[in-house]
Parts: structure tokens; sequence; C-alpha cells
């Protein structure tokens, strides 16, 4: 069993940053990706980025070039550092990992991240 607790969403202004975190523990194999996801209000989910444990990635159109995702895998968390924030990025952030071997993948709480002025 994995676990995934996100930290660091919040309330944050149209055009200004914020860095969510995601911190796996449990049983976790390699090759494996970490990702986040998202989901607005009566929509839903979609990818916004994945990084696989040998640091490939992988952006949705709507935030290449703003966001950055990155992972520490000595400590089995992944990063997404969200810049020039827009309205329509609001919604609830989730984190996944998928073990690529087994196809087994755990989500985290979600985190909510809004921009608004």
């Amino acid at each position: 069993q994995v676990q995934l607790v996100e930290s660091g969403g919040g309330l944050v202004q149209p055009g200004g940053s914020l860095r969510v975190s995601c911190a796996a523990s449990g049983i976790i194999f390699s090759p494996n990706v970490m990702g986040w996801y998202r989901q607005a209000p009566g929509k839903e989910r979609e990818l916004v980025a994945t990084i696989s444990s040998g640091g490939s990635t992988n952006y949705a159109d709507s935030v290449k070039g703003r966001f950055t995702i990155s992972r520490d895998n000595a400590k089995n968390t992944v990063y997404l550092q969200m810049n020039n924030l827009r309205p329509e990025d609001t919604a609830v952030y989730y984190c996944n990992i998928k073990m690529m071997i087994s196809a087994a993948q755990y989500w985290g709480q979600g985190t909510q991240v809004t921009v608004s002025s």
C-alpha cells in the first residue's frame, strides 16, 4: 500500500506562483511515474504533468512554459512549481503514482489551488 500526502496549495493572485509537494510512503517500486492531475468544478480530472523515476517529463499543453515538475527519488517526493498562474488553473490538484510493472496506481487526497484577485 502506498500513501500520498499533498501540501502547498492555497490562494494566489493571477500572475503569481505557488509550489505544491507530494510525499509518497509505503512500498514503492521502480520504475514508476509520479504526476499531478487537476479537477475543476464541473469538469473531468485532467493531466497536468508527469515525471518518471528516470526523469522524463510530460506536460499538458495548457501549462507548458509555466509549470515545472520535479522529483526527489531519495525522498519519494514530487513537486510542481507553478508560475504565471491564471484563473483557469483553479482546481483541486491531485498527486498520483503509477508502478510501471504492476500497473498499480495510487492517488492523494488533493489540495486546492485557487487563482483569484
